[in-house]
């Protein structure tokens, strides 16, 4: 399916390591290799492939290990600033931070109904980290994902990449008022971050009770998911 994918759209496919290798680099590694090597066999080139990794520590190395072999990755299920500087250090071609998860726990912790564009808080950690990486000058793609209104859309306008649901499309189809870009590349000074080990990392994760929570979350729910295509697919092959 991928690489039908990969014969018919300009841009990337975006390939997920299954999530229960989210904690093994090595296993995580050999599996990403095994993945490119199908697509070779199909016709398409590494360069039209993007390997999904979720942003654990071990998927950030997984990372590192393979763009230095020319692999591409995007680390995903990012929520925090940890994990959006540990990625630098992998020098991951695209990040997906996530604006809609983060906002479900801080709604459901704060006992929110609502916030504003400029209050929410997935848009402005998105923010933060978008303009955190091009103060310093970091190549990596940033995508936001994962979004609940047009709203959050609209307060992220000028940001790298989005992934946007289809029905959030419609409606940004019909509406016709003016769209202001609120993100800019051109940032003034850098923005410093702590250097981040590994020590450093599972410390300040640890400290962030939405981050560890919705990270944990996303991996299980990428596993079931994982697990009922698995049991489509052998349904249709017995």
């Amino acid at each position: 399916m991928g690489a039908e994918l990969a014969a018919l759209v300009p841009g990337r496919v975006s390939t997920e390591v299954e999530a229960c290798l989210s904690f093994d680099t090595e296993r995580s590694v050999l599996r990403a290799r095994a993945i490119i090597n199908e697509y070779k066999k199909r016709g398409a080139d590494k360069s039209q492939i993007l390997i999904k990794l979720a942003a654990t520590w071990e998927g950030i190395r997984t990372a590192e290990t393979l763009q230095a072999e020319g692999i591409d990755c995007n680390l995903t299920l990012l929520f925090f600033m940890a994990q959006a500087v540990a990625c630098t250090d992998a020098k991951s071609y695209l990040i997906s931070p996530f604006v809609g998860r983060i906002t479900d726990w801080y709604k459901k912790n704060e006992g929110r109904v609502h916030y504003a564009p400029t209050d929410d808080p997935g848009v402005k950690s998105v923010s933060a980290i978008y303009d955190y990486y091009k103060a310093n000058k970091i190549s990596t793609v940033v995508m936001g994902a994962s979004f609940r209104n047009t709203d959050q859309i609209k307060a992220l306008a000028g940001c790298d990449n989005l992934t946007i649901a289809p029905s959030l499309l419609d409606q940004l189809s019909n509406d016709h008022s003016q769209l202001t870009r609120v993100l800019s590349p051109d940032q003034k000074g850098e923005i410093s971050e702590p250097p981040m080990d590994e020590a450093t990392f599972r410390w300040r994760m640890n400290g962030d009770a939405m981050a560890t929570e919705k990270l944990a979350e996303g991996i299980r729910n990428f596993d079931m998911d994982h697990q009922k295509l698995v049991t489509l697919i052998a349904a249709r092959m017995t």
